[in-house]
């Protein structure tokens, strides 16, 4: 997966860094191309040798979630919207677990994921519901208000988000690529078959005094913290 620079992007992750009172909550988004690279596609060869499955086989996916704290299913039309959405081919797929493991490399690795740690969204406004009521149920409401229509308008002129699937990672409790510092976390993919491009959204709260060893230990392993970049 090729990283891709997006100015936007770089302007909102320096501002995606909410007080929440007794945490912190920061946000972080990333662009990718879905060109896979020479070690991921060995892997990719490997994965599928071994299972003696193709990629275009199916896989099945764990069923959405309730979203955030405020989320909830609506009515039994929801609920019965959401079973074509329990599966996914292998190839997309790796795309998701490439994905994560060029956004936290090098100190994760998440090719032994599997199908059942995903979960595909049942719209862009389900997502975007879950999204603003994680923030607005925190005492960063008003900081995440002045900034969300951005936010959105960021990822939709560059993955345009009626044309993409969205999935989810849910992470478990055992193994949370923030580590043990997280109170919760969530993380998105904005994936794009026309485009061949992902953008991945993931957010997180964190105690202050964890977050702020992080920084500590974050200026001591490159010798200077990064500075804010004006929202375009």
């Amino acid at each position: 997966m090729k990283f891709l620079e997006h100015s936007h992007f770089e302007a909102l992750n320096s501002a995606l860094n909410f007080d929440a009172g007794v945490y912190q909550i920061v946000g972080r988004l990333e662009s990718y191309s879905c060109k896979l690279v020479a070690s991921e596609k060995r892997l990719f060869k490997s994965m599928n040798a071994a299972d003696g499955l193709s990629p275009n086989d199916l896989e099945v996916l764990s069923p959405p979630e309730s979203g955030s704290f405020n989320s909830r299913f609506d009515s039994f039309t929801d609920e019965f919207q959401y079973a074509p959405t329990s599966m996914i081919s292998r190839k997309t797929l790796f795309y998701l677990i490439a994905t994560l493991n060029a956004s936290f490399n090098p100190d994760y690795d998440f090719s032994n994921c599997r199908a059942e740690e995903f979960s595909r969204e049942p719209s862009v406004k389900h997502v975007m519901d879950a999204v603003d009521s994680t923030f607005f149920s925190s005492s960063a409401r008003q900081e995440y208000n002045e900034m969300k229509s951005q936010l959105w308008s960021a990822i939709d002129s560059h993955i345009n988000l009626s044309d993409c699937e969205i999935y989810r990672f849910n992470s478990d409790s055992n193994f949370d690529p923030w580590d043990d510092c997280s109170i919760w976390a969530y993380y998105y993919f904005f994936y794009s078959k026309k485009l061949k491009r992902i953008v991945f959204f993931t957010y997180r709260a964190v105690r202050k005094d964890d977050y702020a060893n992080q920084q500590d230990d974050m200026i001591n392993d490159t010798g200077y913290t990064s500075f804010d970049i004006e929202l375009i």
